[in-house]
């Protein structure tokens, strides 16, 4: 049986090489599950995302299945339950920071923005592909999103950040040159 490559990143953790082979790089265009992943994402900083990865699915019962709609509507006593779940990642800021993405979320809902559109639009709708030989954490691209994620009002959204989630959602084809996901991902 010949041997599988994925990239040196999903090592031999199961979490994590199920989430390189089934999800990382697929290009996503659904809203909610674009505005879900940048809030992982944000869940991210500081950490690793085997953590995240971890916690994945009580954070997704702890933020009502990542409905925004839902989100928004939490208040004070739902940050204080929430730092009281030992399941999720317990940071107030990136709670709150949740929260409020989770109300622009819906306040570009309400002008008639689609999320997904808005995260697209930065490459016209087209999946950059790198070489697959290149180890990069940002990009002007990254930056420039990253920046008009904050002017909106969006927390833990850095370079950085931006970029894992760029990555993570397809936008940008970052799978090792030699990685099975590679054209297959490319494909969406």
């Amino acid at each position: 049986m010949a041997e599988i490559h994925r990239c040196a990143w999903a090592g031999d953790d199961p979490l994590m090489r199920d989430y390189h082979d089934r999800e990382w790089g697929v290009p996503m265009r659904d809203s909610r599950a674009l505005w879900e992943c940048l809030m992982l994402e944000s869940f991210q900083a500081g950490l690793s995302w085997l953590v995240v990865l971890r916690k994945r699915q009580a954070l997704r019962a702890a933020f009502a299945d990542f409905d925004p709609q839902a989100v928004a509507r939490y208040g004070e006593d739902d940050v204080l339950r929430l730092l009281q779940d030992p399941g999720i990642i317990r940071s107030r800021a990136k709670i709150e920071a949740t929260l409020r993405g989770a109300q622009i979320y819906c306040e570009m809902q309400a002008r008639g923005e689609k999320f997904s559109d808005f995260c697209w639009s930065f490459t016209q709708g087209k999946v950059l592909r790198n070489d697959g030989h290149a180890r990069v954490v940002s990009t002007p691209l990254s930056e420039q999103i990253s920046k008009e994620l904050k002017r909106r009002g969006f927390k833990f959204v850095g370079p950085t950040i931006a970029y894992a989630w760029m990555q993570a959602i397809g936008m940008v084809n970052d799978h090792a040159a030699d990685c099975f996901r590679r054209d297959v991902c490319e494909a969406g």
